[in-house]
């Protein structure tokens, strides 16, 4: 009996003492797990960023794949003795392509002069006046009555069912552009010059065609004040007038974006058609950057090495960023560290390179093309 106490008892402190290692060890395997699983996620969105644009409108280049709201914050942004982490401590990522039950349309100022106008400079609207007029392109089969009714009921779909409120103004070249948010669902079609159209009632932007980012939460034309004070956007691309041989598209997002609704619990969060998921539970880290092409600020190009970099700085105006020229990012990299749960006992004595926290981290940087944004580059 003495021998078998003896040695329950060497089994007992053995056990003690490893069970905390193996703790250890799992926490670190479920980490792996869903930070390698939060990774694939982004790469499979990232890389159909920009799809339905080309074949929908038959635009001479990709519109838009993605945009980034680049955190830049001036003081830490994290707690080190609490381990929390504020909201400033995290980019946003926006994947962006056309909604593909919302056919594109033309937009009209209401005057339709010569109908269906078909050369640039007639009946433009303005982004600082609400509403405008939609019609779609001719369908086979369909009176201009029919297919205007058609175009109605799918607006009233992607605003009821879908939450798809915010859309695209684009012109033909495929150069400039702008966004509208809808601040309710069509209710019926109307006849404006002798044409059936659909009127769409949306937050107008400024007089040149800027907006705020409660009016574009995707942050495609939406003023952010800049580090430097600046007052003015500098984003080439904006305009505030369409003419009827533009685009409306209507736009379907995938946000990624980090939720510090509990700063000890930082989530990455996918959202997508007004729905939120969490994808990784204990993230510390998330950093997107831009690689553009024909964009050689001092942010973006390293004119030494003769080698383009990627940005993180997607301030408007501010001094070496990329002002926000979306139609031009090629690549984008993504960075994602997510660590265990904290432990503060006593006894354990680990503290990480990163934040020097008490918890094991794991990072995972890739770089991600999306595929439709290069498809018409000559020399890409």
């Amino acid at each position: 009996m003495s021998i078998f106490l003896i040695i329950g008892g060497v089994t007992l402190g053995l056990f003690t003492q490893h069970q905390p290692m193996f703790n250890t060890q799992q926490n670190q395997a479920a980490l792996n797990i869903q930070i390698r699983n939060s990774i694939m996620q982004l790469q499979t969105d990232v890389v159909n960023g920009g799809s339905g644009y080309v074949t929908g409108t038959n635009l001479p280049a990709g519109v838009l794949g993605v945009t980034i709201s680049n955190s830049l914050p001036a003081a830490a942004c994290d707690t080190p003795a609490t381990f929390t982490y504020s909201s400033t401590c995290f980019d946003t990522l926006n994947i962006i392509s056309a909604e593909p039950t919302v056919p594109a349309a033309h937009p009209d100022n209401g005057t339709f002069s010569s109908g269906y106008a078909t050369t640039s400079g007639k009946d433009c609207i303005s982004t600082a006046t609400s509403p405008i007029y939609v019609y779609p392109a001719p369908v086979s089969g369909l009176t201009e009555a029919q297919a205007a009714a058609a175009l109605l009921a799918d607006y009233q779909n992607a605003y009821t069912n879908l939450g798809e409120k915010q859309f695209l103004l684009v012109n033909a070249a495929g150069t400039l552009l702008n966004t509208i948010m809808l601040t309710s669902a069509p209710t019926a079609t109307t006849v404006k010059g002798g044409v059936t159209v659909v009127p769409l009632a949306f937050n107008v932007t400024n007089a040149t065609g800027w907006n705020t980012l409660a009016n574009d939460p995707l942050n495609i034309a939406a003023f952010e004040p800049a580090p430097n004070g600046s007052t003015t956007n500098g984003n080439p691309m904006v305009t505030n007038s369409f003419c009827s041989v533009d685009y409306v598209l209507g736009l379907a997002p995938i946000t990624y974006s980090v939720s510090t609704t509990t700063p000890s619990n930082p989530q990455l969060m996918r959202t997508q058609n007004g729905v939120s998921t969490v994808l990784a539970q204990q993230v510390i880290g998330f950093k997107v950057g831009a690689m553009l092409l024909n964009v050689t600020t001092s942010c973006t190009y390293d004119s030494t090495a003769n080698l383009p970099l990627y940005c993180y700085d997607s301030s408007n105006d501010a001094a070496g960023g990329y002002k926000s020229q979306w139609t031009n990012v090629r690549s984008v990299q993504i960075s994602l560290i997510g660590r265990t749960n904290p432990n503060p006992g006593a006894n354990y004595t680990y503290r990480n390179g990163f934040d020097s926290g008490p918890y094991q981290i794991e990072g995972v940087n890739v770089v991600v093309n999306p595929r439709n944004m290069s498809m018409n580059d000559a020399n890409y």
